[in-house]
């Protein structure tokens, strides 16, 4: 069915690696918006979910019409049809980020009281305008230095139609950017009106109100946490061409499987205790639109599964990328086994931010700010330099 506010697309001149790496940087974007949409019940993050899935759009379009133009034969189609999977994937997840700001949109359904339990273990994310007589318009981020003074961090900038993603140190903040800040509330507080000259006032948590709520926040924060993971790792396969990622992705894929048949049936169980069994239903929602995330992850690693040759245009975005993702395993007695990890970061010399923990006792261990001992067995997902993974590597064997 075509979309009432569809808007039209035309073929540009753009590099197609340009077009992938932006849409694994929108479709991360897009679960986080999402589920913060929900968590926060927020209607204006909840708005930004369906302006990036449009984006997300024009950007598959102008991907199929660039890989089409430079399928000239047998060969090159080949390499590029798995091109091809990840960008009816990338649809996918747009899809069911889109899906789960329906949850707020159009009012589906979701207890007020998990919203207020989550205000412990979930950052505040808000949308802000910055007005024309904000101390920050016209400052870069890196001369604002919000993080450092509040630790809100501006993870997005929508300019008009476009979509600054991942601003950095020298993106310049202007009159009418719509922001999207993350971080503790109380920095939120200070910043939203300095930055949008409007009051910060935020909805006082709800009691909770249904046994168990505690355990179900927990569900849906790892959710997200997985998906959000599967996402990345899928992506991160097709650019480095690597079979041990895919492998994981599928090993989430399974994980995110079996967490939501434990959701469904703890949400069918609290529904006889619920005075409204009908505010659950985005419960159910939320849930399997989750997993329709990991399921596009899965599909998004099709091509390195069945081992099919690389095209030279994902080549060409792995020789300009300054990070890979690597799998590591533990070796028992190695340098890394007992050793602590702090925010992501291993007590070691080397540069390397841990993403993920797959622990074969006890499953995975993901987020921020992973703070865990490593033990022989571990599989370890991380992010760092070239020379940092190698380095990595020889401290686990």
């Amino acid at each position: 069915m075509r979309r009432a506010d569809e808007r039209t697309v035309r073929y540009e001149p753009t590099s197609v690696k340009d077009l992938l790496v932006e849409m694994k940087d929108t479709a991360e974007l897009l679960i986080d918006l999402s589920y913060s949409a929900v968590l926060h019940a927020s209607p204006t993050v909840a708005h930004e979910v369906v302006e990036l899935e449009h984006r997300m759009d024009a950007l598959q379009m102008q991907a199929r019409m660039s890989l089409m133009l430079a399928a000239r034969n047998p060969n090159e189609a080949e390499t590029l049809a798995p091109v091809l999977g990840v960008i009816a994937a990338a649809d996918k997840v747009a899809d069911a980020a889109g899906d789960i700001a329906k949850i707020v949109t159009e009012e589906i359904g979701l207890p007020d009281a998990m919203r207020g339990a989550l205000s412990a273990g979930v950052e505040t994310l808000v949308r802000g305008t910055v007005s024309a007589d904000s101390a920050y318009a016209g400052r870069s981020l890196d001369a604002i230095d919000l993080e450092s003074e509040t630790g809100v961090r501006v993870i997005a900038v929508r300019r008009d139609e476009d979509w600054i993603l991942n601003p950095g140190p020298t993106t310049r903040l202007k009159a009418g950017d719509v922001t999207l800040l993350r971080g503790p509330e109380a920095g939120v507080a200070e910043v939203y009106p300095e930055l949008s000259g409007e009051p910060f006032d935020p909805e006082p948590p709800a009691e909770p109100a249904i046994d168990d709520l505690e355990r179900a926040v927990d569900s849906i924060v790892l959710m997200k946490n997985l998906s959000e993971l599967a996402v990345d790792l899928a992506y991160g396969s097709v650019l480095f061409d690597n079979e041990e990622l895919a492998e994981e992705v599928s090993n989430l894929e399974i994980e995110v499987d079996a967490l939501q048949s434990r959701f469904e049936a703890w949400t069918l169980r609290a529904a006889a205790e619920a005075d409204d069994p009908v505010s659950l239903r985005g419960l159910i929602h939320l849930g399997v639109a989750t997993e329709e995330i990991s399921d596009a992850a899965l599909a998004i690693t099709e091509g390195v599964r069945r081992d099919l040759d690389v095209h030279p245009v994902v080549e060409m975005a792995v020789q300009e990328s300054d990070e890979i993702i690597s799998r590591t395993i533990v070796g028992e007695g190695s340098d890394l086994d007992g050793t602590a990890v702090a925010d992501g970061v291993p007590a070691t010399d080397i540069s390397t931010s841990v993403l993920a923990v797959r622990r074969p006792e006890e499953g995975w261990l993901v987020g921020p700010d992973i703070d865990t001992t490593l033990r022989g067995g571990d599989v370890i997902i991380a992010k760092g330099t070239r020379t940092s993974a190698e380095e990595f590597d020889a401290l686990a064997a």
